[in-house]
């Protein structure tokens, strides 16, 4: 009997300290809302799900928002396949910290374009 692999895809979340990444991403993983803040200096999860009518593995990468891991930042951006940028609607200056992100992903991945969200 063959086995089928499933297709993954790692998606990388990105955006400034304290704005909901983690929050969004156990949401997402565990369908569990955490109303505590806990800064993360990294974690991964993993979902199976269906994309484009397969089966697939989704590879979530919640990474640190505070700027003292801004050098961790690059290391994640070379490797996601997609990127969930998010800020805080309470913060303008979350807001405006998108387009930096923006701009760093698309310097390190050496594109005009890239999948973000």
């Amino acid at each position: 009997m063959a086995s089928k692999f499933l297709r993954e895809y790692k998606l990388v979340v990105v955006g400034g300290g304290g704005v909901g990444k983690s929050c969004l991403t156990i949401q997402l993983i565990q369908s569990h809302f955490v109303d505590e803040y806990d800064p993360t200096i990294e974690d991964s999860y993993r979902k199976q799900c269906v994309i484009d009518d397969e089966v697939a593995l989704l590879d979530v990468l919640d990474t640190a928002g505070q700027e003292e891991y801004s050098a961790m930042r690059e290391q994640y951006m070379r490797t996601g396949e997609g990127f969930l940028l998010v800020y805080s609607i309470t913060s303008r200056q979350s807001f405006e910290e998108m387009v930096t992100f923006q701009q760093q992903i698309l310097r390190v991945k050496d594109k005009d374009y890239f999948p973000i969200i």
